[in-house]
């Protein structure tokens, strides 16, 4: 079984009622619980990779984003040419950019994007989408 990681805001956010409540109206099964809890900061080994916690809030409360440089995998926070939706519970279009502009934004240039799917390409860097992405 594959071990379930979150972030504390976001663990606390999807186990709220009215949180599994809306999902569950959009035919959506709720959240399973997380196995382990992580902070900004907080270092996950996969193998012999760690990948350094970014909270990146606005698609969701506890928007995480991982990093090992030259790579971030920027889940649902940041696509090829977009951002992830803020129109659910809990998501803030003002919250993302703020994210996005203070913690992706100031990483090399030459950080490799490695987004959640495939919203407008498959990888894209740090420098491309700060030149070229229309929410910037």
């Amino acid at each position: 079984m594959a071990t379930r990681i979150m972030s504390a805001e976001d663990a606390d956010f999807f186990g709220q009622s009215k949180v599994k409540e809306y999902f569950s109206m959009l035919g959506l099964a709720p959240s399973p619980p997380a196995d382990i809890i992580v902070e900004e900061g907080d270092i996950i080994s996969i193998g012999e990779e760690k990948l350094k916690v970014i909270h990146t809030p606005g698609h969701t409360p506890g928007g995480m984003c991982l990093y090992s440089a030259p790579n971030c995998f920027t889940g649902d926070t940041l696509f090829v040419g977009g951002v992830g939706r803020t129109d659910f519970p809990g998501g803030s279009m003002q919250e993302l950019s703020g994210s996005i502009r203070k913690k992706l934004l100031s990483l090399p240039a030459d950080t490799v994007v490695w987004p959640g799917h495939g919203y407008g390409g498959s990888k894209s860097t740090i420098g491309e989408e700060a030149q070229s992405n229309p929410y910037f």
